[in-house]
């Protein structure tokens, strides 16, 4: 096993692996394990991502907010071009949603600003006279240029030593002598440390190293691509979601990029869209905004995976010594990848978390993958 020996495995190619292993290649021997012929080939590269301060509960919200400063400053020579541009968000809720809008509100705080009925539409005049009857406005929203942002994260840890075994997915793992054997497509190797950032086939990859179950489940999420009205323009619209997530709206390239924002149960897999699942989002965005859809451009699938407070899961298993939980990230992993890299990096590596995190108000112990919550 002569020069497969490494202080870190990182199981996963993805924005969350990528991202850990090249904070972790700083100074330690990391490799990264894809079982795809390409780092990112699943969720990462499906993702339309945006770096929204007010999307997801409040441990993602306080972990976004902790990766603005990288969105805007990468480190020299991280990407050729600006990894964010503008992109406002507005939630939405009709009169029968005021409620929950009220509660987000709250949740929130002075950021967003509040919109009445006439104001929402002026935003964004696809809406429906009448549908919308209030909304929230985020200035602080942002495109995300996810092919830039996982494309840095793998040169970085190129740079710094890192090693990328693709085709290598891990079909063992054994504690053993103070490190683990891992077992790989591309064959074995063996490592102080192992990190599950394996996304959707997280799960699995615990329960090969006899590791406590979380309860994480891969969700399968719908998008396609629509013309919009003739005539229209698009591309100052802001993201528009609904505020209980039944779907949401945004431009993308002279075409509206339209979601159910579905979340159904799938086994780990190469998700592919479902023809009920287009059929309910073409209703669904009918229904809220001047938009007849003729026809679907183009249409894909990818799978979220959640636990059961919709946060992600970091922290080392209280069950099996050196096994890293890393997964969980559910829709939330490109904007918060810069913070929870950091976090997941710090805990890897024995160090205290990044001060800048904490003061966000985030507590990683509602991360852990013994939390009181994950356990109800």
């Amino acid at each position: 096993m002569a020069g497969r020996e490494f202080d870190v495995a990182v199981v996963g190619g993805g924005i969350a692996g990528a991202s850990v292993a090249a904070e972790l290649a700083r100074g330690a021997r990391v490799v990264l394990l894809e079982a795809e012929d390409r780092p990112g080939r699943h969720t990462t590269g499906r993702s339309a991502a945006v770096f929204a301060p007010s999307y997801g509960p409040a441990p993602i919200r306080a972990l976004t907010r902790a990766s603005e400063a990288f969105f805007h400053h990468p480190p020299e020579g991280f990407a050729a071009a600006a990894l964010v541009s503008p992109r406002r968000v507005l939630l939405i809720a009709r009169a029968d949603q005021r409620d929950a809008l009220a509660v987000l509100a709250a949740e929130l705080g002075p950021g967003p600003r509040h919109l009445a009925e006439g104001a929402v539409r002026a935003t964004n005049p696809l809406i429906r006279e009448g549908y919308a009857a209030e909304g929230l406005l985020d200035e602080a929203g942002r495109d995300i240029d996810v092919s830039a942002l996982h494309e840095g994260y793998l040169r970085a840890f190129r740079s710094a030593g890192g090693t990328v075994l693709t085709g290598a997915g891990v079909t063992g793992l054994a504690r053993s002598r103070g490190g683990w054997d891992v077992e790989t497509a591309g064959g074995p190797l063996r490592a102080g440390i192992v990190v599950n950032a394996a996304g959707a086939w997280a799960e699995e990859l615990g329960r090969l190293a006899d590791a406590e179950p979380v309860g994480l489940v891969p969700k399968r999420r719908t998008a396609a691509l629509v013309a919009p009205p003739a005539g229209a323009r698009t591309a100052g619209l802001p993201l528009t979601v609904d505020v209980d997530e039944r779907f949401y709206l945004k431009p993308d390239a002279g075409r509206l990029l339209i979601s159910p924002a579905d979340e159904t149960p799938s086994a780990p897999c190469d998700a592919q869209p479902e023809e009920i699942d287009l059929a309910i989002c073409v209703d669904r965005i009918e229904a809220a905004f001047a938009l007849a859809v003729r026809r679907i451009e183009a249409r894909w699938a990818g799978l979220r995976s959640f636990v059961a407070d919709k946060s992600p899961v970091a922290g080392f298993s209280e069950r099996m010594e050196g096994f890293y939980w890393l997964a969980g990230q559910g829709g939330y992993g490109i904007q918060s990848a810069p913070a929870l890299s950091r976090l997941a990096a710090a805990q890897v590596m024995g160090r205290p978390v990044p001060s800048d995190i904490v003061d966000q108000g985030l507590n990683p112990a509602d991360l852990a993958p013994g939390r009181a919550a994950l356990r109800a």
